[in-house]
């Protein structure tokens, strides 16, 4: 046990665990992204989804709960990288030229540690209901709580879209550097290899953001309404 805690403690430990981490994270994100976008679907089918996540009961919280262990694991091992990093080259370089880094992979703790205060702010307004508990007495035709309307009421409000937006500009940036890091932990660090995964990271990237920020754009500009104002 001491040697596997080792191990895990080492340099090559910890990138492990940042990209196994990050993995679960990418895929996460690729999936809340699918379950966000079912509200250009309609009221029905967007509020069937969340009464069926809802369904599930503690599974979602223990789902959440993985997650959210996840994210730890993966931002305290880019701390302890890069506190490493700065450790094994204590003086600085009298000019920095950062040719082959890029604002992404410099600030990828920043990021992240921004990242981390925005989900517990969006588990407070969407998910808890601390932030405006007022939108959690909602209810549909059938019952159920009408979140299709909670999420629109939520974004029409400009600071919390924008607060929504620039999250996800960061989440962006992270992932469009991040992709490429996992497959070159796993040692596919080719030239070919390597374009490629950078180009992969840029387009998931790319998909997550405009995905992601459409929805918050579509309630501010009145592409979408509220049950209550839809009927």
């Amino acid at each position: 046990m001491k040697a596997a805690l080792r191990g895990l403690s080492s340099t090559v430990g910890t990138k492990i665990l940042v990209a196994v981490s990050g993995v679960l994270l990418v895929g996460f994100v690729l999936q809340h992204l699918l379950g966000n976008l079912q509200i250009y679907l309609g009221p029905n089918v967007f509020n069937s989804y969340a009464a069926g996540l809802k369904g599930l009961g503690p599974l979602v919280w223990i789902a959440r709960a993985g997650l959210l262990a996840a994210l730890v694991v993966h931002l305290v091992g880019i701390a302890k990288l890069t506190l490493r990093n700065r450790t094994a080259r204590p003086q600085a370089y009298d000019t920095k030229l950062p040719i082959v880094s890029t604002f992404a992979s410099r600030n990828m703790l920043m990021s992240g540690g921004i990242l981390l205060a925005f989900i517990i702010y969006h588990l407070l307004h969407f998910t808890i209901g601390v932030t405006h508990p007022e939108h959690f007495t909602m209810v549909d035709d059938f019952g159920r709580h009408d979140v299709y309307s909670m999420v629109i009421l939520g974004f029409r409000q400009p600071l919390v879209s924008l607060s929504y937006i620039v999250a996800m500009g960061l989440l962006g940036l992270h992932l469009g550097h991040g992709v490429a890091s996992l497959f070159q932990t796993a040692g596919l660090t080719g030239r070919n290899w390597r374009a490629t995964f950078e180009g992969a990271g840029r387009l998931i990237a790319v998909v997550v953001v405009l995905g992601n920020i459409s929805i918050p754009l579509a309630c501010l500009f009145g592409l979408i309404q509220p049950l209550s104002e839809a009927l």
